[in-house]
């Protein structure tokens, strides 16, 4: 009973963990039930101490032809990677809290589902788009997707008071899920968008959205189709015959403050992020392309 009781606890324990990292909900409730069928799984195991990669290969064997309790068929290679994730995530967090001294999941690779992650663009890559820009307002569009990290959707609705230039800080005032974050800018980025603000938007004759910070031919806010035909052109130019959309300059900033030693916490926070998850892709992404080189 002691057993039974200690691994309740420590489900519930891992689960607490998970919430306070700022897992979603959906993540809370399935990656704690993935845990536990694991070790119902092994029951015969009365601590957690005695689960080696012995155990885990055995339970990952068990998954391959485990039918589905609810659609029948086998699993899926998403569910069973799922399985995995639960427990890369369980034991990591059992040896950073002291209680495993050797972690069987650190030597352990599986299969990843079918399908590569989508590759963000490289830093020299990014760096002939800056290259190629011949206005400052095509500059103006690079930072905010790549140096601020914008959503499209977010640069739509940009406007000039969101932006401070002294500060150097931008204000995203409402972005996905209804969140407000601010962005820290570089110098250069900062300089670069008041230098599109004051030579170039200002010099517009008729400015039919006053407060809209990049604006379109006709004076109005700068649209999605608009900003999308633009990054085409920058492509073009730089020679990156790539389907690229605006996104990816977003998953390209994240993934190079990663690589550069950014705690995924602060990128999480920089991106506005409801969920640590959410930026795990990209920490995965990075690690996929290490693995191949």
């Amino acid at each position: 009973m002691n057993t039974i009781k200690n691994k309740i606890n420590q489900i519930k324990d891992f689960k607490n963990y998970l919430v306070q990292l700022g897992y979603s909900k959906s993540s809370c409730y399935m990656l704690p039930c993935c845990v536990q069928d694991f070790l119902e799984y092994h029951h015969n195991a009365t601590d957690t101490e005695e689960l080696t990669t012995v155990h885990v290969n055995q339970y990952y064997d068990y998954l391959q032809i485990r039918p589905h309790k609810h659609k029948g068929g086998g699993l899926s290679e998403q569910y069973i990677h799922h399985h995995v994730y639960a427990l890369r995530v369980f034991f990591n967090w059992l040896e950073a809290t002291q209680d495993l001294t050797e972690n069987p999941m650190s030597v352990l690779r599986f299969k990843h589902p079918k399908g590569n992650p989508r590759q963000p663009l490289s830093q020299e890559e990014i760096k002939a788009l800056f290259e190629n820009a011949q206005s400052a307002k095509e500059t103006a569009l690079l930072h905010i997707f790549y140096s601020c990290g914008l959503r499209r959707s977010e640069a739509v609705d940009l406007e000039i008071k969101d932006i401070h230039f002294k500060t150097r800080i931008l204000y995203v005032r409402e972005g996905k899920g209804a969140k407000r974050r601010a962005v820290p800018m570089t110098e250069r980025v900062s300089k670069d968008l008041e230098s599109y603000y004051h030579q170039e938007r200002i010099t517009q004759v008729r400015v039919k959205d006053a407060g809209a910070f990049m604006l379109g031919v006709t004076g109005k806010s700068m649209c999605a189709d608009a900003y999308n035909k633009t990054l085409k052109i920058l492509l073009e130019r730089a020679g990156l015959c790539k389907e690229i959309s605006l996104h990816y300059l977003r998953h390209s900033i994240a993934t190079h403050l990663l690589e550069s030693g950014l705690a995924i916490e602060y990128v999480r926070d920089f991106l506005g992020h409801t969920h640590l998850e959410t930026t795990q892709i990209y920490a995965k992404v990075h690690a996929w392309q290490v693995q191949k080189l």
